[in-house]
């Protein structure tokens, strides 16, 4: 699976600086090369089942500007609410079967890289259904909804407009209607969207 994930990063053109076999490898190799980007199995030795999650967290408390993309064999969401705990910024959760879709592949690690999110829409989905009865996304209209869970994907207004045939300045319109009931106001240092999709998925 690295190689193949290491293969498609440079076909893209990519530069890939180091490769971990475990996570206490993966947090050495990321102190020493500090890259943009750290594309991290969920399940890596030396116990194989959450210490690729744990190193990565353990990565974003350490290197703030680090970029984190988790693969995953299986929809979980406890461990995608626990990476974005407290920042979405640069953040993303897909399931390994996406790998194989190069071009989503390669747009979710550009995206991440840019400081936006790229959540696997199955991921997404389950987080959804397990929002309270008060959260504040219970006062968006259901093409509010839709809008949001497709920028919970990472997508664009450009992406959105397209999948609903509407205009961008349609989507616009609801993406602002979408911050203010989420009581998201207009700041210079807060990344909107990205809060607006924390806010989503912690429903």
């Amino acid at each position: 699976m690295r190689q193949g994930v290491v293969a498609v990063l440079e076909n893209a053109g990519f530069e890939v600086v180091a490769q971990a076999g475990d996570a206490d490898d993966l947090v050495r190799k990321v102190g020493a090369h500090r890259p943009d980007v750290a594309i991290i199995d969920v399940r890596m030795p030396p116990d194989n089942t959450d210490d690729g999650l744990r190193a990565a967290i353990k990565l974003r408390a350490e290197h703030p500007d680090l970029r984190v993309l988790v693969l995953s064999q299986y929809v979980e969401p406890d461990y995608a609410q626990a990476l974005l705990a407290g920042n979405a910024a640069g953040v993303g959760y897909l399931l390994k079967d996406r790998v194989s879709d190069v071009e989503h592949f390669i747009d979710a690690v550009e995206r991440v890289a840019g400081g936006g999110s790229a959540l696997d829409p199955e991921v997404v989905s389950h987080l959804v259904g397990r929002q309270q009865p008060d959260s504040p996304v219970e006062r968006l209209t259901p093409r509010e909804r839709e809008v949001l869970e497709l920028m919970a994907e990472g997508r664009s207004n450009a992406a959105i407009a397209a999948q609903f045939i509407v205009s961008e300045r349609a989507v616009e319109k609801h993406v602002t209607s979408i911050f203010n009931k989420l009581d998201l106001p207009q700041a210079a240092t807060d990344h909107r969207r990205v809060l607006a999709v924390l806010a989503y998925l912690r429903g």
